[in-house]
């Protein structure tokens, strides 16, 4: 079964940073888009960060775009987000999800086959 693993989460300061992991179990990350997403309380689920299967391209929601950057290690069949400059409004659970789907257009919540079970960060003093 495909699975996606989520790491890194946890309480941080404003202004912290913290790095969150994708970890891919029973398939490889290589020859799929990868994104991470966010869910606050009370919230829908958006789109925060997406990479290219390549790694060349990366793109990001605008309210963290400057303070977030995504990459991914297909040989570690991993996926990072690394976070700086933390808010409180970035207070989440963080889920990373993955599509065979080479197209650009497919890097959004409907695009997505596999998705991990979240990691929780609070932002918080």
């Amino acid at each position: 079964q495909l699975q996606l693993v989520e790491s890194g989460g946890g309480l941080v300061q404003p202004g912290g940073s913290l790095t969150l992991s994708c970890a891919a179990a029973e398939f490889e990350l290589d020859g799929r888009i990868i994104a991470w997403f966010r869910q606050a309380p009370g919230e829908a689920r958006e789109g925060v960060s997406c990479i290219s299967i390549s790694g060349t391209y990366t793109n990001y929601a605008r309210s963290v775009k400057g303070r977030f950057t995504m990459s991914r290690e297909d040989d570690k069949k991993t996926v990072y987000l690394q976070m700086n400059n933390l808010k409180p409004e970035d207070t989440a659970v963080y889920y990373c999800a993955a599509t065979s789907r080479g197209s650009w257009r497919y890097c959004n919540y409907d695009g997505m086959e596999t998705w991990g079970t979240g990691t929780l960060v609070t932002v918080s003093s």
